[in-house]
């Protein structure tokens, strides 16, 4: 079975990480999907509680769509996929979008990682193949240059939240995540 690795923030859980979940099942590129909550991010370090982010993603579970924080605390990409071929049999799918392979040279142990899958899909009219040329191991991406992206930007909505501009929020977050978002009072 193909599994798909999806690892974020998800600072909130928006209409975009959701729909990347379903292109990818919809498309038959991968048969389920983990999606993985980070504890921190070297550049991030005023998330919300990852409880909270934990428990946004679950609304979505079902299953095709797994959520685990199992995996939340490794540091690094390639210590997550470690640990995920000890605990699945599974091919393992890295879900990256465009914009990380500009860098993806400079991810921790990346021939670690490419032993795997890296569904990269393609944003903001990035050339994905020029920049897979730097790696020897160039058949282990899958390219998805036609992915329908969405713009939504997670900053732009907790921005929104924290100065009550609720006006269109429904077209970037799903009534249930609204619901959990102010129920908990987060972004405020």
């Amino acid at each position: 079975m193909r599994l798909g690795v999806y690892v974020g923030s998800f600072d909130p859980v928006h209409k975009g990480h959701i729909g990347v979940a379903k292109y990818l099942l919809d498309n038959n590129i991968i048969d389920k999907i983990l999606l993985i909550p980070t504890e921190s991010y070297w550049d991030k370090n005023d998330l919300v509680d990852i409880e909270h982010r934990y428990r946004m993603l679950k609304i979505y579970e079902n299953e095709k769509i797994i959520v685990s924080m199992k995996y939340s605390n490794f540091r690094s990409t390639y210590q997550i996929l470690d640990e995920l071929t000890t605990d699945f049999d599974d091919d393992l799918y890295l879900i990256i979008g465009a914009d990380n392979i500009i860098k993806f040279h400079l991810w921790a142990n990346v021939e670690e990682i490419l032993k795997h899958k890296v569904v990269v899909l393609g944003r903001n009219g990035i050339d994905m193949e020029e920049h897979i040329k730097k790696f020897e191991k160039d058949d282990s991406f899958v390219l998805l240059k036609d992915f329908p992206q969405m713009d939504i930007s997670s900053t732009k909505i907790r921005e929104k939240i924290k100065n009550s501009d609720f006006e269109d929020i429904e077209q970037y977050l799903d009534k249930e995540v609204i619901q959990y978002v102010m129920n908990n009072k987060l972004y405020c």
